[in-house]
């Protein structure tokens, strides 16, 4: 058994709400592409004494971005189902991100900290 059309899913819900969902799908997307942007940008732009520096800088980002742009859509849709089924919006936020940043943020630091004592 295939996995039921949205559409047919419940019933319209009222356009606004359709639209928050839409333009928070979207915001999700551009943090999405920033990330993605800003590792490519890094792992050009930024000189290390060790490629292999270059790339624990450059990588992680665009693998968050990645995460985040699949999960922005999965979110989207479990959220205008329950939107058309009149139930509560699913749970919680996406905590796998605040996480990611943490540890992009504390890696970036020790790696430039560690290159900068190493030249």
């Amino acid at each position: 058994m295939g996995r039921e059309e949205l559409r047919d899913v419940g019933t319209d819900p009222d356009p606004r709400m359709t639209l928050a969902n839409e333009r928070t799908f979207l915001a999700w997307n551009r943090t999405a592409l920033a990330l993605v942007g800003g590792g490519l940008a890094a792992g050009q732009l930024l000189d290390f004494e060790s490629e292999v520096v270059r790339l624990l800088i450059s990588l992680p980002p665009i693998a968050l971005g990645g995460a985040l742009a699949l999960g922005s859509y999965r979110r989207w849709e479990a959220n205008e189902r329950a939107l058309r089924l009149g139930e509560p919006l699913p749970g919680r936020p996406p905590r796998f991100l605040s996480a990611g940043l943490v540890l992009l943020a504390l890696a970036t630091f020790v790696l430039v900290v560690a290159d900068g004592l190493a030249s």
